[in-house]
């Protein structure tokens, strides 16, 4: 296996038999590290015959998909990054069709069918809407992989179904498959692909193998001899080599770099003086540097010397900076950018003048209900940064909160973060389960479970619980309990307490948030931060009084308008 994805790429497009082609066709492969991140992306669109200007809708979505995809976060997953992109462009062509002299006329407006094929890592990620298709090509096989959304009314007469640009919310088609040395992709419009045999299209792949744009171009004018009416246009790829197991999208940086040298007081590294060690542990040494240029105080990280020869540690350890850059939020430690190159393995931070939430509630061991409204809402206000990016923490504990002299939280230490778009290159590798301190941690890492945002919500429960009784809401349990049974029998030990005013619906509100069922938890950390704040209406109708006791008067109105109505029932039925 080579250091990373190599591909082979033809392409050819015709009007055929038709005054304008109305077809549209892209590809985009992106050097490195982007094409380890985001993976390379081709992209075909068909227009409708009965539309004027559905040529356009064809350009605009395909170029606005190789635009847009590669403008995403890197640590959003191709399915999130490619889905939001192409459900824009469709909102974009059902508002150029409104805006139109054709917004009465849905056939006649902005539509076209849609297809894009993202080869990131070993996956093949297949997003599709219409009846343009995908093929692959293995072996002596050719397999359609996608399905055509038409409508057939009889044997002569059909609609598209499914397109971009037809409705505002788009249905569309995705699937992921495993890549091999080899696999050759095709994307086709219907005029190319009724017209051939598969026969054909697999002997000039073969004939031109080395030149797969005379192999598309081959295929193309098969199809307009074989009578095709229509525009043709297909693009086809191949598989040459996939990045080895252990590739990374900060293997470069790893390899490239050496270790850092010891460092003590009053030493200069790459401009950087180092005014004082933090904190030392066996997997890293934390620094106070001040950058000699600027004078900023920062916090210099660097990996243990001890595991300097595991990469997959020092890859982790080089993420932590790479996660920061990409989060940006006034509660998540910020990364500092340096316009000086690094001679060796690194990480930069800013300097938070301050202490850890856990040093805080040594200091303040019973805070009022207020202040830990206020810190735990500045913490899911962090954590919100994560999980738009669909990052995980995964390690939320007092230790991983600072608390600034001014009073703003901010989560700390990503070094048990996972990053969904990162994971995704990892497919087929076996990934170690990263956990968090186990009292802080969710139930479900326990069971090999995935983790989702509501694991994080589970850890910020704790430490609201934590902070408003001392306790944990089930003692060390938790980290015992490694089945479901024995999870169902986790006992929750409420936070009320005779010495301390909390709110009987705070009470209930940590209890749904900490259940060991992550489905039986809030959805959102809005709802969670909502519910400290006032009462759930799930808590005030389970507590509300009955009827009879909240309005008498109301509840005898009902009885006696019950009795009249079975009063007048009776006699209707007796006459």
């Amino acid at each position: 296996m080579s250091n990373s994805l190599r591909l082979s790429i033809g392409q050819f497009s015709d009007k055929g038999r038709k005054q304008q082609n109305q077809d549209f066709h892209g590809v985009l492969v992106p050097e490195e590290p982007q094409l380890t991140l985001k993976g390379a992306a081709l992209a075909i669109a068909d227009g409708i015959s009965s539309s004027p200007v559905s040529q356009i809708a064809s350009a605009a979505a395909v170029k606005t998909f190789l635009d847009d995809y590669f403008c995403t976060s890197d640590a959003w997953t191709v399915k999130t990054a490619a889905a939001r992109v192409i459900q824009a462009s469709n909102s974009w062509l059902c508002s150029q069709t409104r805006r139109s002299e054709y917004r009465y006329e849905r056939d006649r407006g902005y539509v076209c069918t849609f297809s894009a094929l993202v080869l990131k890592s070993t996956t093949a990620h297949l997003f599709h809407a219409g009846d343009s298709r995908i093929y692959r090509a293995r072996g002596n096989g050719l397999e359609q992989l996608t399905k055509d959304h038409r409508l057939w009314v009889s044997q002569e007469e059909s609609y598209l179904s499914r397109a971009l640009g037809i409705e505002d919310h788009l249905e569309l088609d995705y699937e992921a498959l495993p890549l091999a040395v080899g696999d050759t992709f095709l994307l086709a419009t219907d005029g190319v692909y009724e017209h051939v045999d598969a026969t054909f299209i697999l002997y000039a792949i073969q004939e031109h193998r080395d030149d797969l744009d005379r192999a598309a171009e081959a295929i193309v004018h098969q199809a307009f001899e074989q009578g095709s009416p229509d525009n043709l246009s297909l693009q086809i790829v191949r598989v040459d080599a996939l990045p080895r197991p252990e590739e990374s999208a900060l293997s470069l940086q790893v390899d490239n770099l050496p270790l850092p040298p010891p460092l003590e007081a009053g030493a200069e590294l790459d401009g950087y003086r180092i005014v004082r060690e933090i904190h030392a542990t066996s997997r890293s040494h934390v620094y106070l540097a001040v950058d000699n240029d600027s004078g900023e105080r920062v916090i210099l990280k660097t990996p243990s010397i001890d595991l300097g020869e595991d990469p997959a540690y020092l890859e982790r350890f080089m993420m932590e900076e790479w996660i920061a850059r990409r989060l940006n939020s006034p509660h998540v430690l910020q990364a500092v950018q340096s316009a000086r190159p690094k001679s060796c393995l690194y990480t930069l931070s800013e300097y938070i003048e301050g202490q850890t939430l856990a040093q805080w509630l040594i200091d303040n061991p019973a805070p009022d209900l207020e202040k830990v409204r206020d810190i735990i809402e500045q913490i899911a206000r962090g954590l919100r940064a994560f999980h738009r990016l669909e990052m995980l923490h995964q390690d939320l504990k007092p230790d991983n909160l600072m608390i600034d002299n001014s009073g703003t939280v901010k989560i700390i230490d990503f070094g048990s973060t996972r990053v969904a778009g990162i994971d995704e290159t990892l497919l087929g590798q076996d990934q170690p389960a990263i956990l968090g301190t186990a009292l802080y941690t969710a139930p479900e890492y326990f069971l090999g479970e995935p983790a989702s945002p509501r694991s994080d919500l589970y850890s910020l429960a704790v430490i609201t619980y934590q902070m408003l009784s001392g306790r944990f809401p089930y003692g060390p349990q938790v980290a015992r309990a490694r089945t479901r049974a024995a999870q169902r029998r986790l006992q929750y030990d409420p936070v009320l307490d005779d010495e301390r005013e909390i709110p009987a619906w705070i009470d209930a509100t940590l209890k749904k948030a900490l259940n060991p069922d992550p489905l039986k938890r809030y959805d959102e950390l809005s709802e969670f931060i909502h519910d400290l704040r006032k009462p759930g209406q799930a808590f005030l109708s389970r507590n509300r009084p009955p009827l009879i006791e909240r309005n008498p008067v109301q509840f005898w109105q009902g009885v006696s308008a019950l009795l009249a109505a079975v009063i007048v029932y009776l006699v209707m039925r007796l006459n």
